[in-house]
């Protein structure tokens, strides 16, 4: 497209101009432009006594992590089942950090009373910027503990995959 300004009437006409080109903009949106408005991911994790630091060896309990991740308003909702462990889980938690290594708290979880060996438990919670990035590179993970292991039982690396 070609597109010539000529001095017809003044400012008039490069006016036209002005007011065209944004109402042609005006109507693009970010999905036009391959941006998303809004991304949401699925989030998964299985916990073993292997995994957690120092790894359980008094344990053949396991657990499983899912749940989303809505980009746009940071909130992570997530539900955790658990079976087998020595007892019924006192704390829990997610927590930023590569498998093997111990990381930093996101939040802790007071599951209550009245818990068993097996079990489940829901919650969410808001991210920052870096606990959502390191939630997105797979440096995440989520805990459970029991009388018998004080420093975890069960841990799993939580992983997040775009829905």
């Amino acid at each position: 497209m070609q597109i010539s300004l000529k001095r017809i009437g003044g400012s008039a006409t490069l006016s036209s101009f002005v007011l065209a080109a944004a109402l042609f903009f005006s109507g693009c949106t970010k999905e036009d432009a391959g941006i998303s408005a809004s991304v949401s991911y699925s989030l998964s994790g299985n916990a073993s006594g292997a995994q957690a630091v120092p790894a359980s060896s008094n344990s053949n309990g396991s657990g499983t992590f899912s749940g989303t991740y809505n980009a746009s308003t940071k909130i992570m909702t997530y539900t955790t089942t658990w079976a087998n462990l020595t007892g019924a889980p006192v704390t829990g938690g997610l927590y930023t950090g590569l498998a093997g290594q111990v990381g930093t708290s996101i939040t802790t979880w007071s599951l209550g009373s009245g818990l068993t060996a097996n079990g489940s438990f829901s919650s969410s919670t808001t991210l920052n910027a870096d606990q959502e990035a390191q939630l997105l590179a797979g440096k995440c993970y989520y805990i459970l503990t029991t009388t018998a292991n004080a420093s975890g039982e069960v841990r799993g690396q939580v992983s997040a995959k775009v829905q």
